[in-house]
């Protein structure tokens, strides 16, 4: 048996869940970690974590009817089988746990999650690679191939094994941040140097007279590195978003591969050990020399093989053992990960509603089928990029691979849509091909989009896209737009705009204790107590409320039209982030997140932290930052968003738990 069959059977045969430190006991004694190993690294006394393995080993004990203890707890259970009886009891148990915490796949695959699918020898030639000093490992794949459930599989193995990690997501960074060069670089080093705790000390290092790229470089060498004892493994996710700011791209990247050059000659450049993602090559002209994606380790994420998919249905709780509908659905989608997980998701999710895999895939190439919104996005991609298209039209009618330009082929083949063997190109799954032959019409050897329905299409995915699933309020960057609105408006007419942001205190220590499912369950909470708290205070006001990226027909006319009435709007700004825009003054506004703060702390969410002290209260509490303003026509939405930001901050220094006006 393997610890996870040993824990899906205890799982299965107790009558009480296993509770996080408990699985941690067990995972951490297999794996030979002492009692005190096991504390540090899970944040409670020493003497707790010896009760709870001695009540797991009493369990184990009477469960086999025999002794079981720490030291003889691998040897005895590693070599045995699962017998059918088990099987079958661990089979009901998935079947029951999938409907209760079935994930919807549009997010990566959390470390805690039945539902990640290794596809070897990856996973275990990063986990090698980054051992190596000054390492650097490449991971390329198109969008939802699985990029990020790698990442955090490498990171937490790089957590394991003693080495410090930071995780960038360019996605995060705003517009303004690429501005320029010296710009962007001081962002990157600054949430570096938080990611480690560690005091950003640009001032320090930056000269003007060497510029931005030597500067970076010293500043890596002589604070960062020389700060942390032992190797550093530095993630950046979503390479692609530098793309779009060509001059940037220009010279970040040649500067990343200036780095592993440095490691074979300067010792300290070793402890870095870098991990980057992408989707699609860099369309700017870099030299071979310059280029940091054909140095180090280069990782393709493969699609998923038909026993892969049959492992994933079962941990969904289907019986697919006879391959035949892992082979339709492989045959459909290719092996897509995200397009295998959200067919998986539609059959056993919604009360079983859409049981029925022939009709899911009779559907799936069509505007009514369950990858619709997934599809119109290459649809929107192609209508910007015409020789794509024409392309793609080729390829579908041809009934054999067809040789195209090596840029267009490669384009194609980046995003996902085709196949490569050699120079020749085939549309990458039957999916897309029954798709596409819909979507696109040939003519002359080339194709005319249905622009008018594509305009109509493309304003509604606009607006899905916008949609937090989770909290189901819209999202930061739909926030973004809504906010260049209102403040033109709000310049227009000389009214006031509030901005309130809130954010979860120490949230980040609640997912790590508690985990992600609890960590869910409180966004969504806290998400509905926001929410409760906007209607009660405007609830007699004469503004309309905007809940989600939908919101309703007066928000939307109100968004577009501008009509006599506004909106409020909420948002999740950020991961344990949210934000409400109304056009109410700094009294209202205040009002409002003092009637947010002392709600959410009324839910009464425990959270108990071993080890930390200085907590506001022994519940889940919030901070807010409030900002108000009339804008005036010579300034930027910016300067709202960094009042709430500067309220925000001040509001943790000063102790959380507290509303603070910027």
């Amino acid at each position: 048996m393997t610890i996870d069959e040993v824990i899906l059977l205890l799982k299965a045969s107790l009558p009480n869940a296993l509770t996080p430190l408990q699985e941690i006991v067990l995972r951490s004694s297999w794996e030979g970690k002492t009692y005190t190993s096991i504390a540090l690294e899970a944040h409670y006394g020493e003497e707790r974590v010896r009760k709870v393995a001695a009540h797991l080993w009493q369990l184990l004990s009477d469960s086999w009817q025999e002794p079981i203890n720490k030291s003889n707890f691998r040897q005895t259970l590693e070599p045995r089988e699962l017998g059918k009886m088990q099987q079958q009891l661990i089979k009901e148990f998935n079947r029951a746990a999938t409907a209760i915490s079935l994930e919807f796949p549009n997010a990566p695959v959390s470390l805690d999650s039945r539902f990640y699918i290794s596809r070897p020898p990856i996973e275990e030639l990063a986990y090698a690679e980054i051992t190596e000093p000054g390492s650097v490992i490449c991971i390329k794949a198109p969008k939802r191939m699985g990029k990020s459930s790698l990442i955090l599989r490498i990171l937490a193995h790089a957590v394991n094994v003693g080495y410090k990690t930071v995780s960038i997501d360019f996605q995060q960074a705003d517009k303004a941040v690429f501005a320029n060069l010296d710009k962007f670089l001081r962002w990157f080093c600054a949430n570096v140097s938080r990611e480690l705790q560690l005091e950003p000390k640009l001032n320090d290092f930056w000269d003007e007279d060497m510029g931005s790229k030597i500067s970076c470089s010293l500043y890596f060498q002589t604070y960062l590195l020389k700060s942390i004892e032992t190797p550093l493994v530095l993630a950046l996710n979503e390479v692609d978003w530098v793309f779009e700011y060509p001059e940037i791209a220009w010279d970040f990247l040649p500067l990343l591969r200036s780095w592993y050059e440095k490691a074979k000659q300067v010792e300290i450049w070793q402890k870095l050990r870098t991990v980057m993602a992408y989707s699609t090559e860099i369309l700017v002209p870099l030299r071979v020399t310059q280029s940091p994606f054909n140095i180090g380790l280069p990782l393709r994420l493969p699609p998923f093989t038909k026993e892969q998919v049959q492992d994933l249905a079962q941990r969904h709780g289907l019986d697919w053992t006879d391959g035949s509908d892992a082979e339709k659905l492989v045959a459909m989608v290719g092996g897509h990960p995200y397009l295998v997980r959200l067919a998986l998701y539609h059959l056993v999710g919604k009360g079983g509603l859409e049981s029925d895999l022939g009709q899911i895939l009779q559907q799936a190439p069509t505007d009514t089928g369950i990858y619709r919104e997934y599809l119109r996005q290459y649809v929107l991609m192609l209508q910007e990029e015409p020789r794509l298209a024409d392309a793609l039209s080729e390829i579908i009618a041809a009934t054999e691979p067809v040789k195209l330009e090596p840029l267009v082929a490669y384009k194609l083949y980046s995003i996902g849509l085709v196949n490569l063997e050699g120079d020749r190109a085939s549309v990458s799954c039957e999916l897309y091909r029954l798709y596409f032959q819909q979507q696109l019409h040939t003519r002359e050897g080339g194709i005319n989009m249905r622009v008018e329905e594509l305009e109509k299409e493309n304003q509604q995915l606009r607006v899905l896209s916008s949609l937090d699933e989770l909290t189901q309020l819209v999202n930061r960057r739909y926030f973004n737009t809504y906010l260049k609105l209102e403040w033109q408006y709000s310049a227009r007419a000389g009214i006031p705009l509030s901005m309130i942001l809130c954010d979860i205190d120490y949230f980040k220590i609640y997912n790590k204790t508690y985990g992600n499912h609890a960590g869910d369950s409180c966004l969504q909470q806290i998400a509905d107590t926001i929410r409760n708290c906007v209607k009660h205070s405007l609830g007699n006001s004469n503004l309309s409320y905007a809940s989600t990226a939908l919101g309703t027909a007066e928000t939307l006319r109100s968004a577009n039209c501008r009509q006599e009435h506004s909106s409020v709007l909420l948002a999740r700004y950020g991961g344990e982030e949210f934000a409400i825009l109304t056009h109410a003054d700094a009294i209202a506004a205040v009002y409002i997140a003092e009637n947010i703060r002392e709600q959410v702390k009324a839910l009464a969410i425990p959270c108990e932290y071993p080890g930390i002290g200085g907590l506001p209260a022994n519940v889940l509490t919030v901070s807010l930052g409030v900002a108000s303003m009339i804008p005036q026509p010579e300034t930027e939405p910016e300067t709202l968003v960094m009042a709430a930001e500067q309220g925000l901050y001040q509001a943790k220094r000063k102790g959380r738990d507290r509303v603070v006006v910027g």
